[in-house]
């Protein structure tokens, strides 16, 4: 959207915010502003928190080049000509950190470039900009370049939320979402719930950003956001820069929020003004008002919030997560007590900063500061040293101001400006595969095996400026804000804290910033996919519901303990086949724990009775067969990533239901828009009832309504039969996916 287009939606803010104003009676927050300006008929919907499903109108949709190819195979379904909205492509998964820029960046186009010609054509076709492999990560590529105050977009990558940063409502979603918005439909979520966070005092020394939100990680823990919007005010948010406010919102998605936002404010418009949108910053701060909750929200926070959280910004210490939840929690101080009670690791095998999370000029001068003091006392990093650009812009940037210069004089290596061992694109040789070793990064994630493959790296996360400083010790032992390293001169080593400007005083450098326009006529575009490819795979229709009860499903499995969207599909080397259904179903679950199997990702086919076969294996026996599968789940299933092929390739190889005691917000609607019947034990206790024997039945289908459970029965072998209630919060709109097959078929 250009200034054009902004200014008719704030222009129409105050006429719809008025409304709604009378018809709750009371004033608003920022994020009812947000959700009330964009309102697909705001009187015929009902505005009940938690309960009730929103139809809005998104400003904007933006996809990665993995997610995103799903994402516009499903668009092609709709047999549109072109995208309803303004819309964005952005290669940036596929590129596999292994030997730094030049030659990771030769590989991957050599590598991908199937792929890479398929979403161009795509994108050239449908009036989709496209970013060319090298030009960024989608979240850092968007703050820079799309994301605006007040606005709504949806993208298909779980941190979209970064655009929070800029004061926009921006949420993560699956693929068919994206299809469904760019093919002209209106965008439907759970009325989410709102978490205020009011910051007070002003943040300095060591503490960073970061911490406000790996504290807020621990405190709140990985389930504390679900179907909720955080949404930061108070004084403490104006001492936040706007790529700050960024990464706190990035990394929300780890709460398993809906999105996180902040409230307009000058540095926000100092952003956009450096960015090359002073227009917009002149358009937000002439409606500035629409663009912040009303003044008596922060006046009395607890009358407008469902739970409210204080954060003191100038008590807050520096803090670091991990290993394997980004919830395990703790300050920087007290970790070397933590590792030395666990026996981790303390010796570091890697320290990475950068990603879409901590990659602003700000997180780059920063860490830079440590850097040079480290360079300045004689010392050397002990570890590699990985740096990820966010975009070409901040690249080129860093180049010309001497910051890479100096990362690379300590040992840094300067990786492509891509996502990386952030998302498991990083090919190591310096560990085995099951060997325990520690890394720190300033990423968001870091479940087993998310950034090499391996479930036996101790991921930590932190601010850059602590991972900069932990590189030059090469232990975790060492605490960078008390302790103090030996010279080369014998001599004790103390670094000061950190310092950085948030934007570059010479403004951004004007890199290849590898933005691609559509074509000027789609109509004589063709869309690249061979038919012989092993790579793309043009989809088909899943079968309708046949109006028939479940009956006598097979447990293909029963996940126990964290289940995340990573176990489910894995990523790394698996990334190369998203956009072929079949290849891709080939990982399925194959990371999960699974309660009737010794190890991760196999399962027993109960019908031969073999065992050691892969779940996937397995599920394609059964549907071979003819024999439809359930699949029993435990708390917050589906927690992380938006990658809908963790309800694709299920709902492809055979499974009709996934029954579990609690479910990950985007999973649960990335099963429903697949066609399978995402249930929740109405006693958690009831998972415990199921074996790996058992046949399970769903009944009363035919009846399938909103808010209206359905009868499971359980019939195990010995002849017993077991049944209860199981609960879904499927829509009228939501049943009607279900029984068309998925939401795309009911859409045609």
């Amino acid at each position: 959207m250009g200034a054009a287009e902004i200014r008719k939606l704030y222009e129409a803010m105050p006429e719809r915010l008025a409304k709604a104003r009378r018809k709750f009676g009371r004033p608003l927050t920022l994020t009812e502003k947000i959700l009330v300006a964009h309102a697909d008929n705001f009187d015929a919907q009902q505005w009940d928190r938690g309960k009730a499903n929103l139809r809005l109108r998104v400003d904007r949709v933006s996809m990665q080049d993995v997610t995103g190819q799903m994402a516009i195979l499903q668009f092609m379904h709709s047999g549109k000509k072109g995208v309803a909205v303004p819309s964005t492509l952005h290669c940036d998964h596929l590129i596999r950190a292994e030997s730094g820029a030049p030659e990771d960046m030769k590989r991957a186009i050599t590598e991908n470039n199937e792929v890479y010609n398929f979403l161009r054509s795509a994108a050239k076709k449908y009036g989709i900009g496209f970013w060319k492999p090298g030009s960024g990560i989608i979240h850092q590529v968007v703050l820079e370049n799309y994301a605006f105050p007040g606005g709504l977009m949806i993208g298909a990558d779980s941190h979209t939320p970064n655009g929070g940063g800029l004061g926009m409502l921006a949420i993560g979603v699956g693929g068919a979402d994206c299809g469904e918005v760019m093919a002209g439909l209106a965008w439907e979520v759970l009325h989410p719930k709102l978490i205020g966070v009011r910051l007070t005092g002003k943040l300095s020394g060591w503490t960073s950003a970061k911490d406000v939100i790996t504290y807020l990680c621990g405190r709140l823990t990985v389930k504390g956001g679900t179907n909720k919007i955080i949404e930061y005010f108070g004084p403490g948010a104006e001492s936040i820069s706007a790529t700050g406010k960024g990464t706190i919102c990035n990394m929300g998605a780890e709460l398993g929020a809906t999105t996180s936002v902040f409230p307009f404010d000058d540095r926000m418009a100092a952003y956009l003004e450096v960015t090359d949108r002073a227009d917009i910053a002149k358009l937000a701060r002439q409606y500035r008002e629409h663009l912040v909750a009303d003044p008596e929200v922060h006046a009395a926070p607890e009358k407008f919030f469902d739970e409210l959280v204080e954060i003191d910004l100038s008590a807050l210490e520096p803090h670091i997560v991990g290993p394997h939840s980004p919830d395990r929690a703790r300050s920087v101080s007290k970790l070397a007590a933590e590792v030395k009670a666990n026996g981790w690791p303390a010796n570091m095998k890697a320290a990475l900063i950068g990603s879409c999370t901590n990659s602003s000029y700000e997180d780059m001068r920063r860490a830079a500061h440590i850097a040079m003091q480290g360079l300045k006392a004689g010392l050397k990093a002990k570890v590699p040293f990985l740096v990820t650009p966010g975009s070409d812009r901040i690249f080129q940037t860093i180049k010309r101001d001497g910051i890479m210069d100096t990362f690379q004089k300590m040992g840094g290596t300067v990786l492509a400006n891509a996502c990386g061992p952030c998302i498991g694109q990083w090919k190591r040789s310096d560990v085995g595969k099951n060997e325990a070793n520690s890394i720190v990064s300033s990423y968001n994630r870091n479940f087993p095996g998310r950034n090499d493959g391996s479930a036996a790296t101790l991921s930590f996360l932190t601010s850059p400026e602590i991972v900069t400083a932990l590189a030059f010790a090469g232990t975790l032992e060492f605490d960078p804000v008390n302790g103090t390293l030996t010279a080369p001169d014998g001599k004790q080593f103390r670094f000061t804290p950190p310092e950085g400007e948030e934007l570059p005083k010479a403004g951004f450098a004007k890199g290849l910033e590898g933005y691609e326009a559509p074509a000027e006529d789609g109509d004589k575009v063709q869309v690249e996919v061979s038919p012989t490819s092993e790579r793309l795979q043009l989809l088909e229709q899943f079968p309708a519901w046949d109006g028939q009860d479940f009956t006598d499903l097979v447990v293909l499995l029963k996940t126990k303990g964290k289940t995340t969207t990573d176990h489910i599909s894995p990523a790394g080397p698996w990334l190369r086949f998203r956009g072929h259904i079949d290849r891709i179903s080939d990982n399925m679950f194959l990371g999960v724990t699974n309660a009737f199997s010794p190890e991760a990702g196999k399962g027993t086919d109960i019908l031969s009775g073999e065992s050691g076969l892969t779940i996937s294996q397995i599920a394609r026996r059964y549907k071979a067969k003819g024999v439809g599968s359930i699949v029993i789940g435990d708390d917050n299933y589906g927690e992380g990533s938006s990658r809908e092929h963790a309800a694709m390739s299920p709902r492809y190889l055979g499974v009709k239901v996934v029954l579990v005691r609690s479910f990950a917000r985007i999973h649960e609607t990335n099963l429903k828009k697949q066609g399978i019947l995402p249930l929740t034990f109405a006693d958690p206790k009831d998972y415990d009832l199921l074996e790996q024997n058992d046949r399970v039945s769903v009944t009363g289908l035919a009846a399938l309504a909103p808010g209206k459970p359905v009868t499971v029965t359980v019939s195990k072998p010995d002849g017993r039969a077991l049944s209860f209630k199981a609960n879904h919060n499927l829509t009228a709109e939501q049943v009607g996916w279900f029984k068309a097959g998925s939401a795309l078929n009911a859409l045609k």
